[in-house]
């Protein structure tokens, strides 16, 4: 049997969380279209009849390290690099951007086996432009596979988990077949209520809010989840809040909805909005907010 860790890298906003979602055939990465919305490295796995791929998706990789936690988001993504045996490139457009070089040389220090996947094919009007880039993309880089795929529409999904297991080792599967991830209830109860608000809210506030669960109870029949929404600002409460707090109600209502699916159980949840100022740009914060684990 193959079976090893694989890296999703790229920078934010090119579809990471979408396609790995989709290689599992089930959400276990928060989407929007906003730009950053992965802050932490998610673990998922998928099990078939050729083996075991471990596939770990990461806060895209960009250039502004202006605040604590883009510092933080960039470690953690470059800390991915270590102990994987494949990486798998994401890009969304058929050209290499400026800060895809800062990715060449990443990749190059790592020196690790790359597929290319280039997403989002199903936009592309013009086969001759795209193998073109093809070409050039292969004299760039001595990439083992370059894969056009749409993770949105599952185009050519096969043809790349065919090629990343090959490049798998053979050993025994690390994980239980039906194992999906190895993070907590409570991890993405929290980040499903960090989705909905980075959907429903404008473009500049989800980058300074972040949700903690306060306390989660398993019950039977039940799972009780008190969360607190913390921004940096009173007007940002306001704004989460909205008015006659209309906002919160729609953001605990989808919440509920996609926790419920998710755990397969009735969900109580109960959110609350605090500020804590500054909270994005203090180390300490970050730490004591969950941030601290790479």
């Amino acid at each position: 049997m193959n079976c090893g860790y694989v890296a999703l890298v790229g920078r934010p906003n090119v579809g990471k969380s979408t396609l790995m979602n989709h290689l599992l055939g089930q959400k276990i990465s928060i989407t929007s279209r906003k730009p950053q919305t992965t802050r932490h490295r998610i673990l998922g796995i998928s099990t078939n009849a050729h083996g075991q791929a471990i596939y770990m998706d990461t806060p895209g990789m960009h250039a502004s390290e202006k605040r604590a936690l883009n510092r933080h988001l960039n470690r953690t993504a470059d800390s991915t690099l270590l102990g994987v045996e494949v990486v798998v490139w994401l890009i969304d457009s058929l050209a290499f951007q400026e800060y895809d070089e800062e990715i060449f040389k990443k990749l190059e220090r790592a020196g690790l086996p790359v597929i290319l996947a280039v997403n989002k094919v199903d936009r592309v009007k013009d086969r001759g432009e795209m193998l073109a880039f093809f070409e050039l993309a292969q004299k760039r880089y001595p990439f083992e596979h370059i894969v056009p795929i749409s993770a949105l529409k599952r185009t050519n999904l096969e043809e790349l988990e065919t090629a990343i297991m090959a490049l798998l080792p053979i050993r025994d599967n690390i994980y239980p077949e039906d194992q999906i991830t190895d993070r907590s209830e409570r991890f993405l109860a929290a980040e499903i209520v960090r989705e909905k608000l980075t959907r429903r809210l404008g473009d500049e506030l989800p980058y300074s809010l972040t949700v903690e669960i306060e306390r989660y109870e398993d019950l039977p029949g039940i799972s009780k989840i008190y969360a607190i929404i913390w921004v940096e600002r009173d007007s940002q409460k306001n704004i989460v809040i909205g008015k006659d707090g209309e906002m919160l109600k729609k953001v605990g209502t989808d919440a509920r909805f996609d926790i419920e699916k998710l755990i397969d159980k009735k969900v109580y949840l109960q959110l609350w909005v605090k500020v804590k100022s500054g909270w994005s740009d203090s180390e300490r914060a970050l730490q004591s907010l969950g941030f601290g684990d790479i």
